[in-house]
Order: structure tokens, then C-alpha cells, then sequence
């Protein structure tokens, strides 16, 4: 089997495609309320997955490849550094967590995006609250994880496709 950069770019995308709907069943299957943190963890998902698939659809040659490598690459770091922050937040002793604060709801009602945006990166105490965990390490550790794999997979795409038509 011939590995694109477009096939490449598909898998990448479905990756993405697989965390939203595992995201998408804690909330609505489990009932796990997201909180504002996880909401823009899961917006960096979303346009890291359609970088992905306008790689595909796409199917650049060359320095296209990096182009959208690099958009992917550069979403997935962002998502990374939320999730980061997040998992700092809820390492925190209990007596250092933020306050709960207002709803994403209310504060884009309230505040223009900049400051919605700087109110949610300081994080609360809805987002210091671990409300589960797997082998030890919370929802948003493994979102972070899965940012750093898609990191590795955006930045060695290019490489594997280059490398798999040098084969064929």
C-alpha cells in the first residue's frame, strides 16, 4: 500500500475525528459537563483535524506538504499547551485553585473574545476538578498526550511521504 501525504494527512484527520467523538460520548454519554478549558482543548482538535483534511483533499507536493504540516503542527501544539495548563491546574493543592468563575456561555455574552480568552487560560476551579481518570492520569493529561502524538505525526508526515515515493 502506497503511503501518501494525502493518505497520511486521512489518518491524521480520522485521529482527530476519533478524539471528538470519544469527547463527544464522555459528554453526552457519560454526561461529563466539559468545562471551559476542555471547550477550547476540543476547538484546537477540531481545527488541527481540518488542517489534516485539507492536507488531503489537497494532496500538495513539496513545500505544500509543510505548509500544512506546519498549520497542523502548530494547532496541535496549541491544544498541547491548554491541556498543559489544564493538568497544572488540577495539580494544584486545593487551597491554591482558582475560584469557579462564570460560564463560557456568560462570558462571551459579557466580555469580548480577548478576554474570554484570557479568563479561560487562567483556568477555575471547575477546571481544577479531575472528573476522571485512566491508568492514573486525568482526561486532560491524555488530551495533552494526544496533542504531543499528533505534534510528532504533523512534523514527520512530510518525511514519511517523501520517504515512502522515494520506494515505490
Amino acid at each position: 500500500m502506497k503511503m501518501s501525504f494525502r493518505l497520511l494527512s486521512f489518518l491524521g484527520f480520522l485521529a482527530c475525528v476519533g478524539c471528538m467523538a470519544f469527547a463527544l460520548y464522555l459528554e453526552h454519554g457519560l454526561h461529563l459537563e466539559p468545562c471551559p478549558m476542555c471547550i477550547f482543548q476540543r476547538v484546537a482538535m477540531i481545527v488541527t483535524g481540518i488542517f489534516f483534511l485539507l492536507g488531503a483533499i489537497h494532496g500538495p507536493k513539496a513545500w505544500g506538504r509543510w505548509i500544512y504540516s506546519g498549520l497542523a503542527l502548530s494547532s496541535a501544539l496549541a491544544g498541547a499547551l491548554i491541556a498543559a495548563r489544564h493538568v497544572w491546574l488540577q495539580s494544584l493543592p486545593p487551597d491554591q485553585v482558582p475560584a469557579c468563575g462564570p460560564t463560557l456561555a456568560y462570558l462571551r455574552e459579557m466580555f469580548p473574545l480577548s478576554e474570554v480568552v484570557a479568563m479561560v487560560l487562567k483556568g477555575d476551579g471547575a477546571c481544577a476538578k479531575i472528573v476522571g481518570e485512566w491508568l492514573g492520569i486525568s482526561l486532560p493529561g491524555w488530551t495533552m498526550i494526544g496533542f504531543i502524538a499528533l505534534f510528532g505525526y504533523a512534523l514527520s508526515a512530510p518525511i514519511l511521504a517523501k520517504a515512502f515515493e522515494k520506494k515505490t
